[in-house]
């Protein structure tokens, strides 16, 4: 959506008074009606030959090379040549509009439509940049002189309302392309840095979540931590984000207070959570089931860490069937459980949970062979190894 820079005038009693779109943002440049201005930017437009468009719009060019009519120049150009997808042509004008023009959303815009037409995630994250400022220095600017602040206001916000379909649009290019990267180090970077430049959006939290799971599956668990608390300070009731940080800590024998904390709000937000639209009844069941039994799991490991033996073992035989969805975490609650009866000297249920973790084809499953091997040949241990 460009904006319209052309404005009607009105003749009464002898005087031009010019009228300003109430929707733009940046720089209002004004062109009385039938002017010869007027009359150059009408013949541009009316222009359908590529060739002839351009040359129209070198003539304006060399025509104006004072003040505040470059800009109408410099959108011009990029107006002609994104259509032309000519990008580096529009990137190399949009620098220019930028200088005259700093708050120039329309700009911005377009910068983002060429990045994203283009396939330049660098680029489009750069005008992303440049339109997040835009937004935020406009919010942040008090009254004009003369105009009372309840009127600002309003008209801060009739703006913001007038321009939230290009907000929307910049926002979903960006997130588009962040979860795109195939690299997980860019791609959690690129989800951080979307919910750093509109940190009021919606989708922000989700960002940062998704990010966080990113850090945690390339292995950089610092940044993991980092990211993950940083969402649950924006959402304090972010489930997955409770409980990533809960079973991380409880892993890591950390924290565990904080992880004790996390995992008993996770469980209990699984009681009062609501099925988002679209998703079936069967697969939201089995999501909450997972998100429960992970919240009990990670009970169930602290408690072991903490020595307390019999609640490691009540809340891990409640994870247990919660998780049979889930091969990997249900074979580790498992062989938890083995330890924990172990620890209450279960020696019966302690083979039947290191049985267990055996049964699937996890990463559990030889450390579960080998406990009930030893189980069978001499006396098990009294704690669980490390």
């Amino acid at each position: 959506m460009h904006r319209i820079r052309i404005l009607s005038v009105l003749l009464l009693a002898g005087f031009i008074a010019t009228v300003p779109s109430r929707a733009q943002i940046g720089k209002t440049v004004m062109v009385a009606a039938g002017s010869e201005v007027d009359h150059q930017l009408n013949d541009i437009s009316a222009a359908t030959d590529p060739a002839a468009k351009l040359k129209l719009i070198d003539a304006f060019s060399a025509a104006h090379p004072e003040g505040d009519l470059q800009i109408l120049v410099d959108e011009q150009y990029v107006n002609y040549y994104l259509s032309a997808k000519q990008y580096d042509k529009v990137f190399e004008y949009g620098g220019k509009l930028f200088a005259l023009d700093p708050d120039n959303l329309s700009n911005a815009v377009n910068m983002v439509r060429a990045a994203n037409e283009k396939g330049d995630p660098d680029r489009l994250f750069a005008a992303g940049e440049k339109a997040s400022g835009i937004l935020q220095r406009f919010k942040a600017q008090p009254p004009p002189a003369g105009t009372s602040p309840d009127a600002w206001k309003a008209e801060q916000q009739q703006k913001l309302e007038a321009v939230k379909d290009n907000r929307d649009y910049i926002e979903q290019s960006l997130m588009s392309t962040a979860y795109q990267q195939k690299d997980a180090a860019k791609r959690a970077a690129f989800l951080v840095r979307y919910a750093n430049l509109f940190p009021d959006s919606p989708n922000a939290g989700q960002a940062l979540g998704a990010a966080a799971v990113t850090y945690q599956q390339a292995q950089n668990r610092p940044k993991m931590l980092e990211t993950a608390n940083s969402a649950l300070e924006k959402d304090p009731d972010s489930l997955s984000m409770l409980l990533l940080l809960a079973d991380d800590y409880s892993e890591k024998n950390e924290q565990l207070d904080k992880a004790e904390a996390y995992a008993k709000k996770a469980a209990s937000l699984c009681d009062t959570a609501k099925k988002p639209e679209g998703v079936s009844d069967a697969d939201w069941q089995k999501q909450i089931n997972l998100q429960k039994g992970l919240a009990f799991s990670a009970l169930g490991e602290i408690n072991l860490q903490k020595k307390m033996n019999p609640a490691a073992v009540d809340s891990l035989t409640k994870a247990a069937p919660l998780l049979k969805s889930n091969a990997p975490m249900y074979a580790r609650n498992q062989y938890r459980l083995g330890f924990a009866y172990l620890n209450v000297k279960n020696t019966a249920g302690a083979k039947q949970a290191f049985t267990d973790a055996a049964s699937v084809d996890t990463p559990y499953k030889g450390p579960a062979q080998e406990s009930l091997k030893r189980m069978a040949t001499a006396k098990a241990p009294a704690k669980k190894a490390s």
